[in-house]
């Protein structure tokens, strides 16, 4: 008679590819698999992708509030979609809510501008000033223009060294009707970026008025372009640096605030 494990084994179902053996005792727990995305999840990342033009921002705990001023400042007229902006009515509830946060102790604010509304640009220069914070501001590429006074509006400031800052006279666009007034409130307005500027920075009114109508700096025009090392020689900056030298200083002012010691601008 034949052996009855014999026969159970000859009889038994074909094996299919979903059997699968029982694990040993000694067999370790396989991983569990990552739950499939929702649609939700998935609409969010494409949404994140289309507007942002990135994947994800990894989040981070931080004491410190990021601004960034890129492209050119958009004040009270609405500029081409083409253009790279950064909007006034954007940056001043960031600011506003920057100052509000208990969990905010430093402000970095990072521009790579061209300039732009002369009005918004120092509207936020103002903002970034007068914040109870420390504020450490970073050029990068360049801070050129109304950008001037962004970047000397904070505590301490940076320039990278291939960094360039344009200064020049304030001008208009467009058709300009040559009557006494019109040039006399540009003078008004040159006076409150050139007194704000000489105020939160090292250079002097002269001295800034001087690279300010320098001629031949410019093609075609008048100004001149600060590179990196002459932005601090020239008193406009503090000093040549990146982001690892930017964050150090803001963390060090906000030690200092923590000790109970003033950070003057």
């Amino acid at each position: 008679m034949p052996n009855r494990r014999i026969t159970d084994y000859l009889n038994r179902p074909p094996f299919s590819g979903q059997d699968v053996p029982p694990s040993a005792p000694n067999d370790q727990p396989r991983p569990a698999a990552a739950p499939p995305e929702t649609d939700d999840q998935k609409k969010k990342l494409l949404d994140s992708i289309t507007q942002l033009g990135q994947t994800n921002v990894p989040q981070l705990e931080s004491n410190i509030y990021c601004l960034t001023i890129i492209g050119q400042v958009e004040g009270h007229i609405q500029l081409p979609p083409q253009n790279k902006t950064t909007k006034y009515e954007h940056i001043i509830p960031q600011l506003v809510a920057a100052e509000q946060n208990s969990k905010v102790e430093g402000v970095l604010v990072i521009l790579n501008t061209v300039g732009g509304d002369v009005e918004a640009g120092l509207a936020i220069a103002e903002m970034v000033a007068s914040l109870s914070k420390p504020v450490v501001t970073l050029v990068l590429g360049g801070g050129h223009s109304i950008g001037v006074p962004i970047a000397v509006a904070g505590d301490y400031s940076f320039i990278a060294e291939t960094a360039t800052m344009t200064i020049h006279p304030i001008r208009l666009t467009g058709l300009v009707i040559g009557v006494p007034q019109t040039f006399e409130y540009l003078d008004k307005m040159q006076d409150r970026v050139v007194s704000f500027i000489a105020r939160h920075s090292k250079i002097t009114e002269e001295k800034f008025r001087e690279l300010m109508l320098r001629t031949g700096e410019l093609t075609r025009d008048i100004g001149t372009n600060v590179i990196g090392a002459d932005a601090v020689k020239y008193g406009l900056i503090d000093e040549v640096g990146g982001l690892g030298p930017a964050l150090k200083k803001l963390n060090e002012l906000i030690e200092k605030v923590r000790n109970g010691e003033k950070v003057l601008q």
